[in-house]
């Protein structure tokens, strides 16, 4: 009796390792094949939930893969995080370990968020004007000339999704030293693009969070392929 049972521990730790072990081979592949269809500088970190994982590996589909892939810049612009969620992800265990460079590995769906950074946004935006993110509000202050006056301005902004990208409309303006100029939502008005998103992501929705705005998007039936 005691054998068996120190048969049957052994047992389950070589599972536990061997579960690990495939793990980690599948996260690593995943990882490979982003990095090479993105041209990215480093490896994203990839997390496949669900234990024990040896179950959707041999079933070959995985339920919910998290990619992280940090700082990224996209079609000119500068963002501060890049992070996907992959959901029923199609991986043959046996196919991935014999013919990794083969295999076709695609996803149902992906949902993912970027975040473009203060720094970026100050860059896109009108000469002399500077962004701020102040709880769930977008405001801008600096200023404005007019007629070859500088007049100092803030203004709280609007954002809307438009094609390609972001719009920001200004909708409270205060110009100081009670100067009068028409219009002054012409001056401050501006857009930044979202496009070529990984994944082929279609923008769906746009908030502001701490240090600059989150894009979120999504995609159905992904290929993965390098």
């Amino acid at each position: 009796m005691r054998k068996l049972a120190a048969f049957l521990i052994l047992l389950l730790v070589l599972l536990a390792i061997l579960d690990r072990v495939a793990v980690a081979g599948v996260q690593r592949e995943i990882a490979t094949r982003v990095t090479a269809r993105y041209d990215l500088a480093n490896p994203p970190e990839v997390t496949i939930d669900g234990i024990p994982f040896l179950t959707q590996a041999v079933a070959g589909r995985y339920d919910e893969v998290k990619v992280a892939a940090g700082a990224m810049s996209i079609a000119g612009l500068r963002l501060s995080s890049v992070d996907f969620v992959l959901y029923g992800v199609t991986a043959p265990l046996n196919d991935l370990v014999l013919h990794a460079e083969r295999v076709e590995v695609r996803a149902e769906r992906v949902a993912g968020t970027v975040v473009v950074p203060v720094e970026t946004l100050n860059q896109k935006a009108p000469e002399g004007i500077k962004a701020k993110v102040d709880g769930d509000g977008f405001n801008v202050s600096g200023e404005i000339t007019v007629l070859g006056r500088k007049v100092p301005v803030k203004a709280k902004m609007k954002i809307d999704l438009v094609k390609d990208g972001v719009r920001f409309v200004p909708e409270q303006v205060t110009l100081a030293g009670g100067v009068t100029v028409p219009r002054p939502e012409r001056f401050l008005s501006y857009q930044i693009p979202i496009k070529n998103l990984p994944f082929n992501l279609k923008v769906t929705d746009v908030k502001t969070v701490p240090g600059g705005l989150q894009v979120s998007g999504e995609a159905s039936n992904v290929p993965l392929q390098g």
